[in-house]
């Protein structure tokens, strides 16, 4: 299972730096660094809530699922 991380798309879309948001969501700006990057192995639902609060979002505009190739193999 792939999950995409989407934080730039909105971000962009916001016209917000990067460093920006860190400061308003209350994480270091290298921690977002790691979220939206894709490298992140969980996200807690607080930060979740303030990234979406900040960028006046839903969480599905911040995540998506893509299937990969083990998921077909187990359908």
């Amino acid at each position: 299972m792939a999950i995409i991380v989407d934080i730039d798309v909105m971000l962009a879309r916001r016209k917000m730096p990067v460093g920006v948001l860190a400061e308003r969501v209350g994480i270091t700006p290298a921690n977002l660094a790691v979220l939206k990057n894709g490298r992140a192995k969980a996200v807690r639902f607080s930060t979740l809530d303030a990234l979406c609060a900040v960028l006046g979002c839903q969480p599905g505009d911040l995540l998506r699922w893509v299937p990969d190739e083990r998921d077909d193999e187990r359908v």
